[in-house]
Order: C-alpha cells, then sequence, then structure tokens
C-alpha cells in the first residue's frame, strides 16, 4: 500500500515540477552560469516548497491551506515583486568567470540558491491549488487519517520533483563547456527578461 502511494506521490511531484516556469528557467541560467550543484540545489528548493503544499493535502491540514489560499494576494505581491528583482538582477549580470564561480559554489551561494527557489515556489498560491485538486481527483484526500500514507505520499511528492531538477541541471549541464562568455551573457539577458515577464504577470493578476 506505502509502495502505490509513494509511487502516486512520485508521479505527482515530477509532474508538477517539470513545466518550465520561472523557477525552471532560473534553474537552467544557474546551472549555465555556476554549474551543476547550483542548479540542482536550486531545484531542490522548490522541491522543498513542492513537499511541504503537498503535505498540507495529503494530512488534510484544510485550516493552514485555507489561510495560505486566503491570502493570495499578499503571497502573490511579496513573489512577483521577488521575481522582478531576480530578472533585474539576471538581466544586468555580467557573465561569471572561472574563479567567482568557485566562490559563488560556496556554501553561502548554495544557500542563496536554495533559499530563493523555496520562498518563489512558497509564494506561488496555485501550488498548493495544484495539490489539492489533484489530490482530490485521485482520491488522495483520504490519507488524511493514516499518517504512515501521507507520509510516503510527501516523501514521493519530494522524490518525484527532486527528479526532475535532477534531470534538467544534468541535462543542462553537459552542454555547459560548449557555452561561451558571449553567449552566457545572451543567456543572462534572455533568463532574466523571461523572469522578469513572470514577475510582471504576477503582479499584474
Amino acid at each position: 500500500m506505502e509502495t502505490t502511494f509513494f509511487l502516486r506521490g512520485l508521479l505527482i511531484g515530477f509532474s508538477i515540477a517539470a513545466p518550465v516556469g520561472p523557477i525552471g528557467v532560473l534553474c537552467i541560467r544557474r546551472t549555465l552560469s555556476d554549474g551543476r550543484l547550483a542548479g540542482l540545489v536550486s531545484g531542490l528548493g522548490a522541491a522543498s516548497a513542492d513537499a511541504f503544499y503537498g503535505s498540507l493535502a495529503g494530512f488534510g491540514l484544510t485550516l493552514v491551506s485555507n489561510f495560505l489560499v486566503s491570502q493570495q494576494r499578499w503571497l502573490r505581491l511579496v513573489g512577483g515583486l521577488f521575481l522582478v528583482y531576480l530578472g533585474l538582477k539576471t538581466l544586468l549580470s555580467a557573465p561569471a568567470d572561472q574563479s567567482n564561480q568557485v566562490a559563488k559554489a560556496g556554501s553561502r551561494g548554495l544557500w542563496g540558491a536554495y533559499l530563493s527557489t523555496l520562498l518563489l515556489t512558497l509564494t506561488n498560491p496555485l501550488t498548493i491549488l495544484s495539490f489539492a485538486a489533484i489530490f482530490a481527483g485521485l482520491g488522495l484526500v483520504e490519507t488524511g487519517g493514516d499518517t504512515l500514507a501521507a507520509g510516503t505520499l510527501v516523501l514521493g511528492v519530494f522524490s518525484g520533483s527532486a527528479a526532475w531538477w535532477l534531470l534538467l541541471s544534468g541535462g543542462v549541464s553537459l552542454l555547459r563547456k560548449r557555452v561561451t562568455p558571449a553567449m552566457l551573457r545572451w543567456v543572462n539577458r534572455i533568463a532574466g527578461l523571461v523572469i522578469l515577464g513572470f514577475g510582471v504577470v504576477a503582479l499584474v493578476m
């Protein structure tokens, strides 16, 4: 039974993480600029947020989820402003050379990469709505009375989301050696504009 819940969670986590949005663009850009580890850690921040929202749906914590949904206007504002900040920062950043890539790959840089995507995903109210809808559609809200089943499901959600970010960062890193500073400059500009666009959309919706 637990294996079934884990596999379902795995599929849910992978499916929710896979569509390319601002987090995906950020992960690709960081992988090309700072290396595979930076891209993977960025993705794990989003996977942690997915696991948090998955636990709200899996454990039946409707009080918390309803509160977060009721505050979606403020959450969208915070997330939108943060996306605008990241977009502008990426747009104006210069390609990193090998020396400051090593510095960025330090623990402080990795924590920053993790926390930034964690915050962005947590401030997206559509995430909790997506999990609630999928869990209800699959009849998984019944796990609210079974702690082991709910925990197994949440573990599957995190593993599925993390698997996507591992594949994405690993695949992009294969192209990293072929990316010249001039190409990376354009990657920064395009990624910055895309992230900035997501932020503006979040603010005006």
